[in-house]
């Protein structure tokens, strides 16, 4: 499955000019990409850029009403303080973009065994709604994608965002195709939890031995009764001890083995896989940066 191919989803309208004191680091998604570059972790080629996503897409997962009052920014200011954001149509643009980086990694993956998306895991987003910095769902489009036009039949979702995947959960409800993994911060966002097929919370302060040892036992419970096929890795850094939206306390070296974790089981498995980064809200950026950092080195160690 892998001929050497790394693809890796970055386009320079993710990084959407917000203001100065907004605290969500869109700069994470400019240095990101410049590191690995730098220190050789990934090359030129490997990049792609992705276009904006076909409606068709966008309305097979949410919507039709939604998709047209958020293109149109019609969405009241209610919605858009739910969401984090002031809307406008550079944000609206970058948001249909990281959605078909993502989609196109999943294309991609089929034959390179993975693709990764410097931006998307945008869990929060509802069918009819965003959320938490969410305004439409990568790993859903995606997903929908490939059920419909390949012979993928079984996906796993494993999100191991500090925060539950609440949006996923509720576009994938009762969808047997799909099973979503949200292993997260048990008393952190969103207040009111939907339900994954599988929901592990963590208790604050959980440190990287308590998180790695609920994870493989959970992956091993997954697996005794489900095959997937394709998986999705959200594979935020707010987990992180330093995260200030976070409540756990994994290491740096905690986070980089929860990647090993994943990215073993998916070479186990010989399955494709597509990783969106997810959040990550520590206050020094370096601390961000190296953490997503180690989940391409881990996984150009392992795929090349």
């Amino acid at each position: 499955m892998n001929n050497n191919l790394f693809p890796v989803a970055f386009c320079p309208k993710y990084v959407h000019p917000l203001p100065e004191n907004h605290r969500f680091p869109m700069e994470k998604y400019a240095l990101l990409p410049q590191q690995l570059l730098l220190e050789g972790t990934l090359e030129v080629e490997d990049f792609f850029e992705p276009d904006e996503l076909s409606n068709q897409w966008l309305n097979e997962v949410h919507d039709i009403d939604y998709i047209q009052r958020l293109f149109a920014l019609e969405l009241s200011i209610k919605e858009q303080k739910a969401t984090g954001f002031v809307h406008n149509k550079e944000l609206i643009q970058r948001e249909s973009l990281i959605m078909e980086g993502t989609r196109c990694c999943a294309e991609k993956a089929l034959v390179s065994g993975v693709a990764m998306n410097v931006a998307g895991g945008t869990h929060h987003a509802f069918a009819n709604r965003g959320e938490g910095f969410c305004l439409l769902n990568d790993q859903a489009i995606a997903i929908n994608w490939l059920l419909q036009k390949t012979n993928i039949k079984k996906v796993l979702i494993i999100d191991l965002d500090v925060h539950q995947g609440n949006g996923t959960a509720a576009i994938f409800k009762g969808i047997e195709e799909v099973f979503t993994f949200s292993m997260h911060a048990e008393n952190n966002y969103p207040l009111k939890k939907e339900q994954s097929d599988l929901d592990v919370p963590l208790p604050d302060g959980t440190n990287d031995t308590s998180f790695l040892y609920a994870l493989k036992k959970s992956l091993d419970q997954i697996l005794s009764g489900f095959s997937p096929e394709f998986i999705f890795y959200q594979c935020g850094v707010d987990v992180l001890q330093t995260d200030k939206l976070g409540r756990l306390s994994l290491t740096r070296k905690g986070c980089k083995e929860r990647d090993l974790t994943v990215f073993e089981l998916v070479k186990q498995l010989s399955v494709p896989v597509v990783c969106s980064m997810g959040g990550g809200y520590s206050p020094n950026i370096a601390d961000i940066i190296e953490a997503h950092a180690n989940t391409f080195r881990v996984a150009r160690s392992l795929f090349s």
